[in-house]
């Protein structure tokens, strides 16, 4: 059960070199080219009740992200601003190497990366999510459950959170004389104030060579890998580096220069599909 380059997935020594041999070209065994992302399809609102959700495939690997909205009290050092949660939950059945019970610390450490990007790039305005100053404000929930693991889970989880976000919609309220706050979920309001898009991108090598959002087989011959977080502004707001392996300090531009290009790729996609579907 992990995020990070998985040991889960058996290839044979030959057909290692064959992968590896193709890389050298410039091709991979699905037929991509390295800096190629596997097709991404979303159903937008696929949870009725939720405030805003979205199931996402990226090539196989499937996730569904639901987004709950909840009013609840601010905290001590930001008394006008929301709250963002975020929870990820590997189910069983999404793998053979998923274990049922609490989410464990891959679970953890994939919610801790999508959570970051949020907040970095302060792509929610959560100044515009406070009822009450001080003492009422809207608590985000972002639940992410992973429901076909076939690589890459960190950028499928991210494509899903920025369409379910993008789909998210205050619920009407009134605000009573006497402070009390009437929620009507009947009749959605705004949108949420979603001050940019944000996405995840992955970079995998093997032996000398990248590849981006690495499949379930490709990440079982992984060094290591970079997930760079990036905004629609071109700005880097989180890296999150995996596996034992390491990166060279001439390859870091390269990295860096593939994701914001496949961010802005990913973040484009998202708004289309999103913004087209009805």
């Amino acid at each position: 059960m992990s995020t990070t380059p998985s040991s889960e997935f058996f290839i044979p020594k030959l057909k290692t070199d064959i992968i590896i041999s193709m890389l050298g070209k410039g091709l991979r065994p699905n037929g991509r080219k390295v800096d190629e992302i596997r097709p991404v399809t979303i159903i937008k609102d696929y949870i009725p009740n939720a405030d805003g959700s979205a199931l996402v495939k990226l090539g196989n690997t499937q996730v569904l992200v639901g987004v709950k909205l909840e009013i609840g009290t601010p905290f001590s050092d930001t008394p006008n601003e929301g709250n963002l949660m975020v929870n990820a939950e590997f189910m069983p059945t999404a793998s053979p190497v998923f274990e049922p019970g609490p989410p464990d610390e891959n679970a953890i450490e994939l919610s801790r990366v999508i959570d970051r990007g949020i907040r970095e790039s302060k792509a929610i305005d959560l100044s515009k999510l406070a009822i009450i100053s001080g003492r009422k404000v809207w608590n985000i929930w972002v639940d992410i459950y992973v429901l076909d693991h076939d690589g890459n889970l960190i950028d499928a989880s991210s494509i899903g959170t920025l369409a379910a976000l993008m789909s998210t919609k205050l619920p009407n309220i009134e605000v009573k004389d006497s402070g009390e706050i009437v929620i009507d979920k009947s009749n959605k309001g705004e949108p949420l104030p979603l001050s940019k898009a944000v996405a995840a991108v992955t970079i995998g090598k093997i032996g000398n060579y990248l590849i981006v959002d690495p499949d379930i087989e490709e990440e079982s011959l992984l060094d290591s890998r970079l997930t760079v977080i990036v905004d629609e502004d071109g700005s880097i707001a989180g890296l999150q580096k995996s596996g034992a392996g390491y990166l060279i300090e001439e390859e870091l531009p390269t990295i860096i220069n593939i994701a914001l290009s496949k961010g802005k790729e990913v973040i484009n996609t998202v708004r289309n599909i999103v913004k087209g579907s009805k």
